[in-house]
């Protein structure tokens, strides 16, 4: 519906996304009414009509949510007035005002368009301020000409104010220009979208603008959602057909020229693998083979350390009172001697133990040694069990935002001055992050990367560790014999008989590892929240919103939405006395668990040490998880406390990437490790419901795994070894370093 009136009140306006309150006279019934939602900057007088719909709020009650608006300067004398000094322009409070109006009345709009000048014949307004006052009343209309040339083409509010924040008054001459450009510079535009708009502005089908940017697409979406960093150009193609609604055979010419103009212009590189021809976006090409050089510089260029590891190997032993298998024992002496050592296993089979003597070793020789994990939770758990302190890779590199670019202290320029760095869980890292550390790592430093090569690959593009197992031109220790295990713990054993394809021990006997077959959804549904509402609290006297539910997918009854949405229900009803707010299809509300899903290195948190001292900083991560503990509304504004107690304030805009918590996806579980994990598995693709997974979800375990599924579908996991094969070119790269480097330098090469 359409509501039309004058701005009497603004109450709250964020200059960042333009969520506005605001209080409307209407000019039909003369009834007061509060408006909420995204808007360009208006002003009290302003006459504004409003497309939208009534909604009744819990606090404050009935609102008209904004979808769309029209701004025009007031036609009454009073409205005039309150206009001109609400602020707007600068040094016309309402004395000005006054004697503006006063002098040229209905005319006044006319005069300060275009015949500024005149304004100086007023007491107190000198030609410069006449100026003044004309230039920003002409940007306060421009602003708004550029939003409502952006709603002309039927782009929701939030979408324009991006869009205009990003272009402001160029933002017309650059969508005529090439709408496409939308998808580079706008978060939360895609092809897609931008797409619409193309063929709403009369873009040509056919364009070669239309086309580049759909390949650019295809690039970007396999890069970030399947972890390709290169595609064959014939599967680029088939891709286009559809997305395009072109037949690719009658524009073939235009996609060539297209594909040479990609490559001329360095977004994109024309690679081959054998004798398919594949294209990759420039920017995973240049890293990709960045990385490779790097690894091959730090393989050959290690400083030698006269000492004899063996026997500090030997005193940690008796320090420590342990006896290391004779695996874990090469894997420690090839970390401490060679420049790159990468150290391979799953649980229990010693992996910290041999990080302690690492770094006892490097310690006692006096090497400056830093510690850091992809992401800050693995972190954490890193400091904790070997009481060094570790830190997540970005911010060990001295992570700063800046002009919407993320950059680091440390880089090529600017070395980390650290003699070793050990890197955890590195099978969580892209190929972005992977290469900025090895930009920062001096030459001659020892690189010593652990992890474990059957878990899931990196939730970004590449698969470092798996390209760099592959090479077979790294030092690489494969750790197998299992230490951490007792006679009545189950979780080790049965991840290890998973990881073998064969079927896990299930003794419900077990104090860890239970099992509990169900068949259809419904059922698995009613577990999960038996168990996490009540049962699993009473045997692990852990809390239910810390017990961690795991699926493999999104969708069902028994996926992780609907879980999230009934144990909300459960463990943090609706109640007065808790804010809550809508955003999409999910309430969130004060006490909820929930989780950051995209990496926002803007984001401002504070966090309370335990010295008494607040420190501040930038950045949440995806995968971070934590509780809402403070929703203001006339504020639009919400403060999520995470894990390591940072506490991070969000506008509901910045809800897009927050997701309910009591469940995750298991890809999303990543690097996290859980004291109690329910596992809920439903049928699925067999594309998704694989050995791998099962693998990585009963990993994320400390001390209790409860599966729920049916005996079938685990059978099938257990037996299914398919894993989608990332198409990367790192180890591509990495033996074409090492021969270039063997074929230059093999005379000083021992």
């Amino acid at each position: 519906m359409t509501l039309k009136g004058t701005v009497e009140n603004i109450i709250f306006y964020n200059n960042e996304n333009g969520y506005c309150v605001l209080e409307l006279v209407s000019a039909n019934d003369g009834g007061e009414y509060t408006c909420v939602g995204n808007m360009p900057i208006v002003t009290v007088g302003e006459e504004l009509t409003l497309e939208g719909k009534f909604v009744t709020h819990q606090r404050f009650g009935e609102q008209f949510l904004v979808e769309k608006i029209v701004c025009s300067a007031p036609d009454s004398i009073e409205g005039l007035i309150k206009y001109l000094s609400s602020g707007l322009i600068k040094g016309v409070g309402p004395v000005t005002a006054q004697n503006i109006v006063d002098k040229f009345k209905g005319d006044t709009v006319e005069i300060i368009k275009n015949n500024p000048l005149r304004l100086a014949e007023i007491k107190g307004i000198s030609k410069a301020k006449a100026l003044t006052i004309s230039n920003c009343f002409a940007e306060h209309i421009k602003m708004q000409e550029q939003i409502m040339f952006l709603q002309s083409y039927n782009i929701s509010n939030n979408t324009s104010i991006k869009i205009y924040n990003a272009y402001k008054e160029n933002t017309q001459r650059i969508l005529n220009k090439n709408p496409y450009k939308l998808i580079d510079d706008i978060d939360g535009i895609g092809f897609i979208t931008a797409d619409k708009i193309a063929q709403r502005m009369g873009i040509a089908k056919d364009s070669e603008f239309r086309v580049r940017a759909a390949i650019v697409y295809c690039l970007k979406e396999a890069a970030e959602k399947q972890g390709n960093t290169y595609l064959e150009v014939e599967e680029v193609n088939k891709q286009l057909s559809g997305i395009l609604d072109l037949n690719i055979i009658d524009y073939s010419h235009l996609l060539e020229k297209t594909y040479e103009n990609l490559q001329f212009d360095l977004l994109c590189k024309i690679v081959f693998d054998g004798e398919k021809r594949c294209i990759a976006l420039s920017k995973y090409f240049n890293i990709e083979k960045a990385i490779a050089a790097s690894f091959i510089k730090l393989k050959y260029g290690a400083i030698p350390i006269n000492v004899d590891t063996l026997f500090l190997i030997d005193e940690f032993e008796r320090i420590n009172n342990i006896t290391f298998h004779k695996n874990q024992r090469e894997a420690i002496k090839s970390a401490v001697e060679n420049g790159v050592t990468v150290i391979t296993g799953g649980p229990g089979t010693g992996k910290t133990t041999i990080i302690k003597c690492i770094s006892y070793i490097f310690d006692s020789l006096k090497l400056k040694v830093e510690y850091c994990t992809p992401t800050g939770r693995a972190a954490k758990r890193l400091s904790q069990s070997t009481g060094q302190e570790a830190k997540t890779i970005h911010r060990m590199l001295g992570m700063e935002f800046s002009g919407g670019l993320l950059r680091f202290a440390y880089n090529k320029f600017n070395k980390l001055s650290a003699d070793a760095v050990i890197v955890d869980e590195l099978s969580m890292a892209d190929v972005v992050i992977m290469n900025s550390l090895l930009n920062a790592v001096k030459d001659g430093c020892r690189l010593v990367l652990v992890g474990d090569k059957d878990q899931l690959p990196s939730v970004g593009a590449g698969n470092v560790l798996s390209d760099v197992i592959k090479s077979q031109l790294i030092e690489i220790k494969y750790l197998t014999h299992i230490y951490r295990q007792s006679e009545d713990s189950l979780i080790i054993t049965n991840a290890h008989l998973i990881n073998q394809s064969k079927m896990p021990v299930v003794d419900n006997e077990s104090r860890d590892f239970f099992v509990s077959y169900k068949d259809n959804q419904e059922d698995i549904l009613n577990s999960v929240t038996a168990l996490v509402h009540s049962r699993l609290p009473k045997f692990t006297e852990v809390k239910s919103t810390d017990i961690q539910v795991l699926c493999p997918l999104k969708g069902g009854v028994a996926g992780v939405n609907n879980i999230n949405t009934q144990l909300q229900r459960l463990l943090n009803p609706s109640d007065r006395s808790k804010a809550e707010v809508k955003f999409g299809n999910t309430v969130f509300r004060v006490g909820d668990k929930v989780m950051q899903t995209q990496n926002d290195y803007e984001l401002e948190w504070e966090k309370l040490n335990d010295d008494g001292t607040i420190e501040q900083g930038t950045g949440v991560y995806n995968g971070d998880i934590g509780f809402i503990i403070k929703i203001e509304k006339a504020a639009n504004l919400i403060l999520i406390r995470f894990e390591d107690n940072r506490v991070a304030k969000y506008n509901f805009e910045g809800l897009e990437n927050i997701k309910l918590a009591y469940a995750v996806t298991i890809h999303k579980s990543q690097g996290s490790e859980f004291d109690v994990a329910v596992i809920a598995v439903t049928n699925g693709p067999p594309s998704i419901l694989n050995k791998n997974l099962l693998y990585t979800a009963v990993t994320r375990a400390k001390k209790t795994v409860v599966l729920i599924c049916s005996k079938r579908v685990m059978g099938m996991m257990v037996k299914n070894n398919y894993v989608k094969q990332r198409t990367t070119l790192l180890k591509k790269f990495l033996i074409e370093e090492n021969n270039k480097y063997v074929s230059l330098y093999s005379h000083t090469i021992v």
